[in-house]
């Protein structure tokens, strides 16, 4: 678990004080005893002030109640209860006695959080719904989560507010807890990059000497980054390898990762070095186009794959992802590693970016279980070839050893293996790409090879690829990563789909 930094905890006793009586407001701020500076004095509570011309008192419960909504669900509800803000005033639902969930007096409305535990989760749409809380252990774990999480919420989105004239959009945050009852679907370990997504949201990609309007946000992303937090929605034990700056945006993603339930314990901090940003330009269409700015001291040569806890990360997992973002050397490491373990993970290699000099790779693809890229990113594969038509492509690296090529053009996926061979190209969509599509690929095929027993065949591509169909969006990368509800929904459609022809 990732620690809690002082200003998360000084913020986290001041919520849980000011949830006593009657709640959280604007009068209780101005006279109470309990020292509420910290909270008063955070970036997004004055850009939230000045911004709207109101009193930082003012400003504090509608950034709370913005912010709550982002929590999980059932953090959202111990806090709104607690503080009494009211979130779900705004659409009552029937059975809801609103009275008591928003009473005067906080025991009355930590008892009927443990009352209507099951109707209240049910109403925001809970997953994943546990066994009611006496109010004693309510008042112990899960009000201490519930405000931990709040408090990071507030720290995260202070670290931006107000720079260079841009606020910070927190991730919405979604915290997916399995029952110990429920088994496990498998392991998996993400080796990528992690870095600060600057979004750019435009109608089209500008011609040289023009301009064109946009609008811009800012995101936790990178490839390994967005391929954790994929698997890990769909139900996963994943943990990344990865490395970010020892500042302000490397804390924040690894906060991040942690509320999505990607262990951490392998994201290193790099003292001096800047967390890795990427330009990413989104059009109408959904086409992307990224510019990385790296920091060489981050690069993933920082872990080496001879280290004793990486080595025991690959050994225990059940598969591993891996992207081509790390230099050469160290990708080749990694596979030779993987080789040399009995029994080993299957292997998931994304193609992407192009990697110099892919020849000296070529005696560890026979390691390779399923490789995955676009048709020009495995193109690259083969340098010097005219390579032809996706077909000709994974014919080729198979020849080399992989044993699966999968590639992915906008939402159709082309296979070709020993078992499978197969297109995919019958979902209706309404975006030409997406920039998540192949993360959430890679997890969903990750979560059909081990979270499932029987053969591996048609179905399983066709689920990963309704996986792409799902991330159609335009901004927040990681956030439209699916879940398997959602998956399933776009085959339920898609097989309702009348044929035309």
């Amino acid at each position: 678990m990732v620690q809690q930094d002082s200003r998360t905890v000084a913020i986290r006793n001041i919520l849980t004080r000011l949830s006593k009586r009657s709640g959280l407001s604007a009068d209780r701020l101005r006279t109470t005893e309990i020292d509420v500076a910290p909270l008063l004095d955070l970036p997004v509570v004055k850009e939230r002030a000045g911004r709207e011309g109101i009193s930082v008192e003012q400003a504090v419960l509608p950034v709370i109640r913005d912010l709550a909504r982002q929590l999980a669900p059932t953090h959202r509800l111990i806090a709104d209860a607690e503080l009494s803000l009211g979130l779900l005033r705004e659409k009552p639902s029937h059975g809801i006695d609103l009275a008591r969930l928003y009473a005067a007096d906080l025991g009355e409305r930590r008892e009927y959080l443990t009352v209507a535990w099951d109707l209240l989760h049910r109403t925001v749409g809970a997953d994943e719904i546990t066994s009611p809380p006496s109010v004693r252990s309510l008042r112990a774990t899960p009000e201490r989560r519930a405000f931990t999480a709040l408090a990071g919420q507030l720290v995260a989105a202070s670290t931006y507010a107000g720079r260079s004239g841009y606020r910070f959009t927190p991730e919405p945050k979604v915290l997916v807890t399995l029952p110990d009852s429920q088994p496990q679907r498998g392991i998996v370990t993400v080796v990528g990059d992690s870095v600060i997504d600057h979004i750019y949201r435009i109608g089209q990609i500008p011609v040289a000497g023009k301009s064109t309007p946009g609008g811009f946000e800012m995101h936790a992303g990178g490839k390994g980054l967005n391929r954790a937090v994929a698997a890990a929605r769909l139900g996963l034990q994943v943990r990344l390898i990865s490395a970010v700056g020892a500042d302000d945006a490397g804390r924040y993603i690894r906060n991040y990762l942690e509320t999505e339930n990607v262990d951490t314990r392998l994201v290193k901090e790099v003292p001096g070095a800047q967390t890795q940003v990427t330009a990413v330009m989104i059009t109408s269409t959904g086409t992307s186009s990224y510019i990385s700015c790296k920091d060489e001291r981050i690069r993933l040569g920082t872990h080496d794959p001879r280290d004793p806890q990486v080595r025991a990360a690959l050994a225990a997992s059940d598969a591993v992802l891996l992207t081509f973002e790390q230099p050469i050397d160290v990708v080749e490491r990694i596979i030779a590693a993987i080789r040399a373990l009995n029994p080993r993970p299957l292997l998931l290699v994304n193609a992407t970016p192009a990697i110099e000099s892919p020849q000296y790779l070529y005696g560890y693809l026979d390691t390779v279980d399923y490789l995955v890229g676009t048709t020009g990113e495995l193109a690259k594969m083969l340098p010097g070839e005219d390579v032809g038509s996706a077909e000709n492509i994974a014919q080729r690296l198979r020849m080399l050893g992989v044993r699966a090529v999968c590639v992915i053009d906008g939402f159709h996926c082309t296979v070709r293996s020993d078992v499978v061979n197969t297109r995919i190209a019958d979902f209706p969509v309404a975006l030409a790409d997406s920039p998540g599509a192949a993360a959430a690929f890679s997890a969903a095929l990750a979560r059909k090879l081990v979270g499932t027993a029987g053969p591996v065949d048609q179905r399983v591509f066709r689920w990963a690829t309704a996986a792409m169909v799902a991330t159609q969006s335009f901004g927040d990368v990681p956030d439209a990563m699916p879940r398997e509800r959602d998956i399933d929904r776009i085959l339920h459609i898609a097989a309702d789909e009348p044929t035309t022809g």
